[in-house]
């Protein structure tokens, strides 16, 4: 339960070995390097660099490198489409894969050769998607000639020297007598016309009309009348055409078949494409590094972060290798340290908990432990079923286990969290008697004619009430546990009156309030106990919130000096019992939910047994079980986690954590495929 102390480290070294001790500070990971800090070195009050050392612009280069990745990553797309990796739903756990440095340097060298694949990947795939282009135009070329298949003149033809042609199309659909008889109408007088129709359907009519030249001008008009229209295809020979479409169909399919065969060849490089990938997000990220770095002819300079256990590390190295300075200093109160977090194992899971909310700002403690202590058990009290535990602790066990060494650190702290969970979930579904809620009892009364029945504490079903208060009680414990963190971290910053009116006093009248309400008639038949208090203690809770309540009303606005002014804010003050009653109120959550999952269960148990003990009915049960339990786990899974980050978050975070820190971020191999390690093989 810590923050890590963190020392400012200051690196000098020669500019001729840059290359080497970047790429070995990236393989480490263990500093964060910080611009400010070197140009509050470099620079004098009116922001001028030393006229020795300067910044190099590598914007263009860091630019060159994340075009080669993006390039990288399209030849990668166009490969895993045509020769999909073959792998299980389990190999996303899987991480990424190690390479020791004498490989990476190997593929190094072979970089450009390597780019030369991306460029010919990323240039067949252009060819094929021009050619899978071409195809639906072709399509669309043919569909339009298709009325006009086996016509053998072109369809702009003209006529002869005594005769004028019309060849096109109307929009509705006529025979031979029926177009004779409409052309007749609009021109009566046109004799020496020959009407042929090419093809006819419900949309339209293609024809040629043929008529003299002296009678054109009256056939022309009665077409237009008739709305007749030129083809969309001038100067084509269709039956010509209709050969000169299938050359160039077949022609574009033979394209794509051999570029997808040219594709597929490269399914053996994959690897070397994945590590190119890694090979410039290195390179990119690091020249951005060296973008912000101050340098002068022969030397080069580092200022940053480094947590204190990883200097040894770093002094190993870098300082005993290189002809360089290493200097650590503490860094000054003023200056924005980032933060990582440092817990044991069982404590560890839980920091992307309290990251995902804020880490810790200046002075404050790292609540993961306390955390974590809770979050088991709140989550486990929310979902409690034993057997949806069992699933949860093996399921991880075995991710944990089938990858150990090559899960993510990420994805590992998950699964340990969620294992936790699954603890926690399977004692109290042992507690409550819960698996897989009643079916055990229902299955053996419907199969066997006997109920079996799990030994049980308590079941919340029947005495939901208990529960409640069960819930109420971990509630207060919750509250005071983030409260008595405040008391602390008050204490360690020699906030005296901060501790003493702003926690103690709170202790005092939220306790005091309690016990008096403990006293109540109400309370205990709402809960079913029955104590005789003596009549010193109802006044000792008396006094006590008194006492707190006198304390918050006149130091709660401290601030202030004008007395009106600060006995308002203390009675304001005094209003925040509110807030800690609506909390405890919060933790009834607990019984909804934890209710919520067994009912659930049992309606899903009632519906699998309804068709009784025959074949039937055990085929009904295997199907309805099997379906109604994992959608109950999968949703009051997913309902736990939400509400046991939301305890955690407003009403235990709310008693005494700000946050505000600013994560540690060093500079590091951010890669996607591999990860490179010295003196270590794949």
């Amino acid at each position: 339960m810590s923050v890590l102390p963190m020392k400012r480290v200051f690196i000098a070294a020669l500019k001729k070995d840059r290359k080497h001790i970047l790429e070995t500070l990236q393989r480490l990971g263990v500093v964060e390097i910080n611009v400010d800090a070197s140009k509050e070195i470099f620079t004098g009050k009116d922001g001028v660099a030393d006229a020795l050392f300067t910044q190099t612009d590598t914007s263009s280069a860091k630019t060159t490198f994340e075009k080669n990745v993006n390039l990288a990553t399209q030849a990668l797309t166009v490969l895993d489409r045509e020769v999909p990796v073959k792998g299980g739903m389990m190999d996303s756990f899987a991480g990424r894969d190690k390479m020791s440095s004498t490989d990476y340097k190997s593929l190094a060298i072979r970089r450009d050769k390597i780019m030369d694949m991306v460029y010919e990947l990323n240039s067949l795939n252009k060819v094929k998607a021009e050619a899978e282009a071409e195809i639906p135009k072709l399509l669309n070329q043919r569909e339009m000639l298709a009325p006009w298949l086996g016509f053998t003149l072109p369809l702009d033809y003209k006529g002869t020297k005594y005769t004028k042609a019309f060849i096109g199309t109307f929009p509705t659909a006529y025979d031979q007598s029926s177009l004779q008889l409409a052309f007749a109408e609009k021109a009566p007088n046109v004799q020496k016309v020959d009407i042929s129709i090419i093809s006819s359907n419900e949309e339209q009519t293609c024809v040629l009309i043929i008529c003299h030249n002296t009678e054109a001008k009256e056939t022309e008009d009665a077409l237009r009348a008739l709305s007749f229209a030129r083809p969309a295809l001038p100067g084509v020979v269709p039956a010509e055409q209709e050969k000169s479409i299938a050359r160039d169909l077949a022609k574009q399919e033979e394209i794509i078949a051999s570029s997808t065969r040219k594709i597929a060849e490269y399914a053996e490089k994959r690897s070397e494409l994945t590590f190119i990938v890694d090979y410039f997000t290195m390179r990119a990220d690091k020249y951005g590094v060296i973008g912000g770095l101050f340098q002068s002819k022969r030397v080069f300079c580092i200022t940053g972060y480094i947590p204190e256990k990883d200097v040894k590390v770093l002094d190993a190295a870098i300082g005993s290798k290189f002809d360089c300075v290493v200097e650590y200093s503490t860094p000054s109160d003023e200056e924005d340290v980032p933060v990582k977090l440092s817990n044991n194992g069982y404590a560890t899971p839980i920091e992307g908990v309290v990251s995902g909310y804020a880490l810790p700002g200046k002075g404050e403690v790292d609540p993961t432990f306390i955390a974590s202590i809770f979050y088991y058990g709140l989550y486990g009290l929310m979902l409690s079923d034993a057997a949806y535990g069992l699933i949860m602790v093996f399921a991880t066990l075995f991710v944990l286990t089938k990858f150990k060494g090559r899960l993510e650190e990420g994805t590992k702290r998950m699964m340990q969290m969620f294992l936790g969970c699954g603890i926690g979930t399977t004692v109290w579904g042992f507690i409550f008697g819960s698996f897989f809620g009643d079916v055990i009892p229902k299955f053996t009364e419907t199969f066997f004619g006997k109920a079996v029945n799990l030994p049980y504490l308590l079941d919340p079903i029947k005495d939901p009430v208990t529960l409640l208060g069960i819930a109420f009680i971990i509630g207060i414990v919750h509250l005071m546990c983030g409260l008595g963190i405040a008391l602390y971290t008050n204490l360690k910053q020699g906030k005296i009156t901060e501790a003493i009116f702003d926690v103690i006093c709170w202790y005092l009248f939220f306790g005091g309030l309690l016990g008096l309400l403990l006293t109540t008639e109400m309370i205990q038949n709402m809960f079913k106990f029955s104590i005789n208090f003596p009549q010193a203690v109802v006044t000792l809770f008396t006094v006590c919130a008194l006492a707190g309540a006198a304390g918050i009303l006149i130091m709660g606005g401290r601030e202030s000096t004008n007395p009106l002014k600060r006995f308002l804010k203390g009675l304001y003050a005094l209003y925040g019992i509110s807030g800690y009653l609506s909390d405890v109120l919060s933790y009834s959550r607990l019984l909804a939910l934890g209710l919520a999952t067994g009912v659930i269960s049992q309606v899903f148990n009632t519906i699998a047994v309804m068709p009784g003990g025959n074949l039937f009915g055990l085929i009904f049960f295997i199907v309805i079980f099997v379906v109604g339990h994992t959608i109950n786990i999968l949703i009051n899974a997913l309902g736990a986690y939400v509400h046991t980050n939301r305890l955690e978050y407003v009403e235990f975070f709310g008693k005494f954590y700000n946050g505000g820190g600013k994560a540690f971020v060093p500079f590091a191999e951010n890669t996607k495929y591999y990860v490179v390690k010295d003196n270590e093989k794949q």
